[in-house]
């Protein structure tokens, strides 16, 4: 294995690279950027963790020796006291959980018409522009409700947007060049919020306790079963997580424009 030591790698890219295991010690990281990285299990000692800036996935993590996950999960859900009915018990929960999206996504899209049409497919740091973030929901959709749960073995749109990790599949639309105007993109996420609703509708906490049948035909999600309390709990985080998403670059947009 490479050891780099008394080395500059100062603007070095390391992508798709395993570093299981690997040791850093007296290593200047400033001003690096981490995405999707797993530091399950990572230990940091006489660290200087100033103007971090962390998201994801965040469960026991330790800081001083203070577990700062359920203050963090408090100040979330100060701030955004609909959060905590994203995480359902029973299906009335889920059909009250996306009423909720709904209306707040309504208020997402009215602000969204308030701006410059070329805004809407601004990056800001590198994360999907507002029309990206709603080609991405409807893959969402298509992908955990209508072929996981609703069993529709292509369910696709042209204008699906799969996430950039996920592995080249020929029958998944994959074009990342493509600028639709806003109201078209809304049309096709318009079809698929209905989709969703028409299932919570159906749903019944026995059916929520149960499987799906696998869909065999090559795809996304891959072919096997799974719970469908996973399968509409995917659906809930996306929607969430991509909307707060939306609002914090819709805010550094308007700085800037200003």
């Amino acid at each position: 294995m490479a050891d780099f030591i008394k080395r500059n790698l100062t603007g070095s890219t390391f992508e798709d690279v395993q570093l299981t295991d690997a040791r850093f010690h007296d290593v200047d990281l400033t001003n690096a950027r981490f995405d999707l990285v797993d530091l399950t299990g990572v230990v940091i000692r006489g660290a200087a963790l100033v103007d971090l800036d962390l998201s994801g996935e965040i469960e026991n993590v330790r800081v001083n020796g203070v577990d700062v996950v359920p203050l963090v999960e408090a100040e979330l859900n100060r701030r955004y006291p609909d959060r905590v009915k994203m995480r359902p018990a029973d299906a009335d929960g889920f059909r009250e959980a996306w009423d909720i999206l709904e209306r707040l996504w309504q208020q997402t899209v009215e602000r969204a018409r308030g701006m410059p049409p070329a805004l809407l497919h601004e990056r800001v740091d590198g994360e999907w522009s507002f029309i990206e973030t709603l080609r991405h929901l409807v893959f969402a959709t298509d992908a955990w409700v209508k072929r996981a749960i609703l069993g529709e073995p292509a369910p696709w749109d042209e204008l699906d947007l799969p996430h950039d990790e996920m592995a080249a599949e020929p029958s998944i639309p994959r074009n990342r060049e493509a600028r639709p105007s806003l109201d078209a993109v809304l049309a096709l996420r318009a079809d698929r919020m209905a989709t969703v609703r028409q299932v919570l509708a159906d749903l019944t906490d026995e059916k929520l306790a149960g499987t799906t049948e696998p869909v065999m035909e090559p795809g996304y999600p891959e072919q096997t079963s799974f719970a469908v309390r996973r399968c509409l709990g995917a659906i809930l985080y996306e929607e969430w997580e991509h909307r707060l998403y939306a609002e914090r670059d819709f805010d550094v947009l308007d700085a800037s424009s200003t």
